[in-house]
């Protein structure tokens, strides 16, 4: 028996996903037509002997989430569980706190996935890989090949070419050391939490030892739980045989800021040709004009003269009129593209409305497509004093005028814009 667990963060992250964040939790923000977690849940439930999905947060419980788990249990007829935390736990802590859950009913392993990222998910092939090698307790982390310059931005994972043992593990490190990076995807055992649990007890004696780290002493029980399973425990966990490498060639990408949505979008569009290609929309007569890969949610409302496509995902509601052209974009629920607009690499906000005629325009953050092994650069919002150009956004319920251009610009929620913007975050 096996379960997987969905490590999904909290309010306090994500915030490179604002103005988007603020509406939905980003777990649940929607990729190709799904909520980004939907698509880590799909890949769960067909590895054969997973019994259980668990959720690690620090969400509270919210109608979206109870929503989302309701119909996930629903439609995938699996226990899928939320689990939440006091504070933010890290990536180890947040397993360890809750490993009598993780552990009941005895699986042999389980899965813990990030839930920010994009990946065809090898999960079967991974557990194959653990049988194949190294000794039955053996963890394996999922790395994929990176180029040398990004990949210092990454977990760097140092292998023995042969076993594919880790010998040394490097989180985000100052020089280069490997192009193999962690994926965040891991396939561990129980006896992984007796490896935890050592770090818990030299982080509680640490305390005692030096009670004031310049910190309260009220969150100091929070200090030894807050474990890093990268820095804490692979780290430590290198070049002892326990730690294993499977290298994957399908894609993978991070989802850190919005950008990186229309990017994951992609992907997961063009992996929808083998795993969905009923959630694909097709050039019908008397339909619109789709090029390449688009969802079209079915209750959207879309004149037969708009061009789609390629890379467009279409929410529940939305209105899209007479000659309209998005390309390379997301649009969220209930939005109104009225006629002849033009949107293209951009993310249309809940409920927002974009006026005849008008331009909305942003600059795609897209991995070098001359090379192979290029991720996508997690962008600062600004370099050298200016807004660097990017996606452009507008949050929800947006108003944008007819015949104007909005370029490269961040709209926050609930604005009604009168005129053109460039290169702007418009509070």
């Amino acid at each position: 028996m096996l379960k997987a667990v969905i490590l999904i963060g909290g309010p306090q992250k994500g915030t490179r996903f604002r103005p988007l964040s603020f509406e939905v939790p980003k777990p649940l923000f929607p990729v190709a037509g799904v909520p980004m977690l939907q698509h880590h849940i799909e890949a769960c439930v067909k590895v054969p002997s997973l019994k259980e999905i668990l959720l690690i947060g620090f969400y509270q419980p919210n109608e979206e989430l109870n929503r989302f788990l309701f119909n996930a249990q629903q439609e995938f007829k699996m226990s899928i569980r939320y689990l939440q935390e006091f504070a933010a736990l890290g990536t180890g802590g947040g397993i360890y706190h809750f490993r009598d859950q993780i552990l009941s009913g005895s699986p042999e392993a389980f899965f813990v996935l990030n839930a920010d990222v994009c990946s065809a998910f090898p999960l079967t092939e991974m557990l194959n890989f653990q049988k194949e090698h190294g000794e039955p307790n053996s963890f394996v982390i999922l790395g994929t090949t990176a180029n040398r310059k990004q990949s210092m931005n990454y977990g760097c994972i140092v292998e023995n070419e042969e076993t594919n043992e880790v010998l040394h593990y490097v989180e985000k490190p100052s020089t280069f050391v490997s192009d193999i990076i962690n994926c965040g995807i891991y396939l561990f055992n129980p006896e992984i939490f007796q490896h935890i649990g050592a770090v818990f007890q030299k982080n509680q004696q640490d305390m005692f030892l030096y009670p004031y780290d310049g910190e309260e002493p009220t969150n100091g029980w929070h200090r030894a739980e807050a474990i890093r399973l990268e820095q804490d425990i692979f780290t430590a966990l290198a070049g002892q045989g326990k730690l294993y490498v499977y290298k994957t060639l399908s894609f993978w990408s991070q989802i850190k800021s919005a950008g990186s949505a229309i990017y994951a979008s992609r992907l997961y569009l063009n992996q929808y040709h083998t795993t969905h290609p009923e959630r694909l929309a097709p050039n019908k007569e008397g339909g619109p004009k789709i090029t390449g890969n688009v969802y079209i949610h079915p209750t959207a409302n879309i004149d037969p003269t708009a061009v789609l496509g390629p890379n467009v995902s279409i929410g529940t509601g939305v209105t899209i009129g007479a000659g309209v052209r998005v390309r390379e974009s997301i649009i969220l629920h209930g939005a109104n593209l009225q006629d002849q607009c033009c949107v293209l690499n951009s993310i249309v906000g809940w409920d927002s409305t974009i006026g005849k005629w008008a331009r909305v325009e942003g600059t795609p953050s897209d991995p070098n497509p001359n090379d192979p092994f290029a991720k996508i650069d997690s962008e600062t919002l600004f370099r050298d004093g200016k807004l660097t150009p990017s996606i452009t956004i507008l949050g929800c319920n947006v108003t944008i005028p007819s015949e104007v251009i909005i370029l490269n610009s961040i709209v926050l929620p609930h604005k009604d814009l009168n005129r053109g913007f460039k290169n702007q975050i418009i509070l």
